[in-house]
């Protein structure tokens, strides 16, 4: 069978791309840029050269093919021009969806990201959250309105199906998708030693095999119109330190910092970002985002899909080997 993706060389894309070879399938990769297509170079992988914004090259490379996994998204923290995120996050997904069903493709499956449910406060959050949530970020912002889109649009024969990941880490490029795994390496290095906070903020962290085990379990058996959060365990900053040094065999000295010296840093770095236009490592609106608690539940996709998650020592475990290698 051939299926079409985007966001074919990104941290997922690229995981995701290698699994479905593995398993036999023929891959459509929408490329951007021609030399990212290296990482993705594998027999049975047919580049195709386009853009989520010329609609025809979607439609083009989607020929042929019954199923699509829409990837691509603009996910980085700041952007020279503020529609950028609309331009892709948005059009993008919405140019994507008609030509699939120009296409005649049977099944989409779209990521999102569980960013959009809001954070959680007494209860923990399932797919039904977020219905008034104010998002803290315009990658949530964009990401929630391109949700309401996609659910207004005729889909005529297509089936839809939105997935909504956690904060991803393990094996694979160490890019802005991939910065837990950042993190690890940095705190296996001894190069980490601060804890926002008092490190009690709840974050729901999911292997990048558990996402892509969602994503194709999503396509086989996830109803269309439904979405289904992709998550992995809830654990403090305090509980994912403490699990991460357990399994290096290395308990670092930690160094808790206050929300006003992060947001005071965030906001030198953002003036510079806008003098110099090299974007900033961290911004004040994803500082107070990740202070809040985040505690998730996959059991919709557990139910539904027959979705497992790969213990958190687990998952470290395998990342700390691929650093090693």
């Amino acid at each position: 069978m051939k299926i079409f993706i985007t966001g074919a060389t990104g941290f997922i894309g690229s995981n995701l791309t290698k699994r479905l070879i593995e398993e036999g399938y023929t891959v459509h990769a929408l490329i951007r840029n021609p030399a990212k297509s290296k990482k993705i170079n594998f027999e049975n992988v047919f580049f195709k050269n386009g853009d989520l914004l010329n609609s025809d090259s979607l439609y083009q490379g989607m020929k042929g093919c019954k199923e699509v996994y829409h990837l691509a998204a603009f996910a980085r923290p700041w952007a020279k021009q503020r529609d950028t995120y609309y331009k892709i996050n948005v059009q993008g997904t919405l140019n994507v969806l008609l030509a699939a069903i120009k296409a005649g493709v049977r099944k989409v499956v779209i990521t999102s990201t569980a960013g959009v449910l809001g954070p959680s406060k007494e209860d923990i959050i399932t797919e039904n959250s977020g219905s008034n949530y104010l998002p803290f970020t315009e990658y949530e912002k964009s990401k929630i309105l391109m949700e309401e889109k996609v659910w207004q649009l005729p889909k005529q024969q297509t089936q839809v199906v939105i997935v909504l990941p956690s904060r991803l880490y393990g094996p694979g490029e160490l890019t802005v998708s991939n910065s837990v795994t950042k993190l690890i390496k940095l705190y296996s290095k001894g190069l980490w030693r601060l804890i926002p906070g008092n490190g009690q903020s709840i974050g729901n962290y999911v292997f990048i095999n558990d996402v892509l085990d969602g994503l194709i379990l999503a396509m086989k058996k996830g109803r269309s119109g439904e979405r289904y959060i992709i998550g992995g365990q809830n654990l403090t900053y305090n509980e994912f330190f403490e699990t991460l040094g357990k399994v290096l065999g290395k308990n670092r000295f930690m160094i808790k910092i206050p929300l006003k010296i992060i947001l005071f840093i965030s906001k030198i770095q953002l003036h510079l970002a806008e003098l110099t236009g090299k974007p900033p490592v961290i911004t004040s609106v994803w500082v107070k985002k990740y202070y809040h608690s985040w505690a998730i539940s996959s059991n919709k996709a557990k139910n539904e899909l027959g979705y497992q998650i790969t213990p958190i020592h687990e998952g470290i475990n395998k990342t700390l080997e691929w650093l090693k290698e």
